[in-house]
């Protein structure tokens, strides 16, 4: 993935959209956007399907997931390791863990009224944090609310002290800073410079004439506390930024409009592509991303107002002048093919020396699940040929082979003959679990 596109999006606020019919359809518009990272609320019980994870990476889109876990000891997921272990395996790089530990809603109420709340807040995420980084993943320290019921700045500061004072090198070495930079209705030069410029602000006060981290301009306050803590500057992932419809953190000026939404989004990608805009000062390289918040949302979410492309089909103007931008930009790298033009047709071209799998199974799924015996007949042909198995067509167009188990009813002759006429050696086997097996033996 290229670094130096340091522009991406919040996909969902959720985790239900991870179908192969939704890598479809949210795939070209990341591209048109000129999107090169995606924030993704992982679930903490299952993984994100391979297939999407591939698909976004295939399009040199690196996911940055994010885990939502409770901050409750009596309710610590369990099993995060194999999750870790896989992601890092397709090619996932970045995991943050918890969000907003700095808010009180995000506590049970009893454990918010104890004393030592970032300590114990560590005891929670620094052994996940390390179980992540023996997995292969970069953790990522949670993005804190800008404020916060404590404190953003404070909070981050006594937790670095203490990731220090405990002894986590490992950890510290590799750790990345998440946050959430919000513009508001502010000027986007709000808080630049962080506590060096802006010496008179204060937790939770803020004097007339002096400027705080709540801004876009946030990651200028983290990174001077990790260059105070930890004799240097830290990299930092903006998991949430940009302006939204609607805000008005400053009572004095106007309300953001869609019109302010653009003109705000739009400087902000200027900058982030490193151009000179106007006065404002050049961000730092240790901001690795900026994901813009927010894609889209269903119609049921609380989010779906600041989504960039509404539920009912209308888009923010931001979204056309963001694909007037990205068309506007020489690409610096060719895009790999993606594995879901079986989504739409499968591209003939593609040629067998660029097929990352050899052979793939792919097999039928029900409303009810997997059939067991489909797992049962299919164990002598996997134990001879070791091929790929998987669910997903948009992942079986990846392979120079695929066998197919099931009937029409599961896979349409016409989605196979798309993978035939793509250069595909394709066989269908059906029947009932004797004759599967029996022709399976056959092969």
């Amino acid at each position: 993935m290229p670094d130096t596109n340091r522009i991406g999006f919040h996909y969902f606020p959720d985790a239900l959209h991870y179908r192969d019919t939704d890598l479809a359809a949210w795939l070209p518009e990341l591209r048109a956007l000129g999107a090169s990272w995606l924030t993704l609320v992982a679930p903490a019980d299952r993984a994100i399907p391979e297939a999407f994870i591939r698909g976004l990476m295939a399009a040199n889109i690196q996911p940055v997931l994010h885990f939502h876990l409770p901050l409750d000891l009596s309710n610590r997921p369990a099993g995060l390791r194999p999750l870790f272990e896989a992601y890092a395996r397709w090619g996932v790089r970045y995991a943050a863990l918890f969000d907003r530990p700095n808010l009180r809603a995000a506590w049970p109420a009893t454990a918010w009224a104890q004393k030592d709340l970032v300590e114990r807040f560590l005891d929670l995420y620094l052994p996940l944090a390390y179980a992540a980084l023996q997995a292969g993943l970069t953790p990522v320290f949670p993005p804190l609310e800008p404020g916060g019921d404590y404190w953003d700045t404070a909070f981050l500061r006594a937790a670095l002290q203490s990731i220090q004072r405990r002894g986590y090198a490992p950890l510290l070495e590799k750790l990345v800073i998440g946050a959430y930079a919000w513009a508001g209705n502010r000027s986007l030069d709000w808080g630049t410079g962080g506590p060096e410029r802006w010496p008179g602000a204060r937790p939770y006060n803020t004097p007339a004439g002096e400027q705080d981290q709540r801004g876009f301009r946030i990651f200028d306050w983290y990174l001077t506390i990790s260059q105070a803590v930890l004799r240097g500057p830290y990299r930092i992932i903006l998991l949430g930024a940009g302006s939204r419809p609607g805000d008005r953190d400053d009572p004095t000026a106007p309300a953001i409009d869609n019109a302010a939404h653009a003109r705000q989004n739009l400087t902000i990608a200027r900058l982030m592509d490193g151009e000179a805009v106007e006065t404002l000062e050049p961000i730092p390289a240790e901001v690795l991303a900026c994901n813009f918040w927010l894609l889209t949302a269903s119609p049921d979410s609380p989010y779906s107002p600041q989504a960039w492309f509404q539920p009912n089909g209308n888009t923010l103007p931001t979204v056309g002048a963001f694909r007037q931008r990205a068309a506007s930009k020489p690409s610096t790298l060719a895009p790999r093919p993606s594995p879901l033009a079986a989504s739409s047709a499968l591209n003939p071209s593609f040629s067998p020396f660029q097929y990352p799998i050899e052979h793939y199974l792919l097999l039928p799924t029900y409303e009810w699940g997997v059939a067991d015996w489909h797992l049962d007949v299919i164990r002598p042909f996997v134990k001879k040929y070791r091929p790929a198995i998987g669910f997903s067509v948009a992942e079986a167009a990846q392979a120079a082979r695929v066998t197919v188990i099931g009937g029409e009813q599961s896979f349409p002759e016409t989605t196979l003959e798309q993978l035939r006429t793509a250069g595909r050696r394709v066989e269908r086997i059906s029947g009932d679990g004797t004759e599967i097996a029996t022709l399976l033996a056959s092969l």
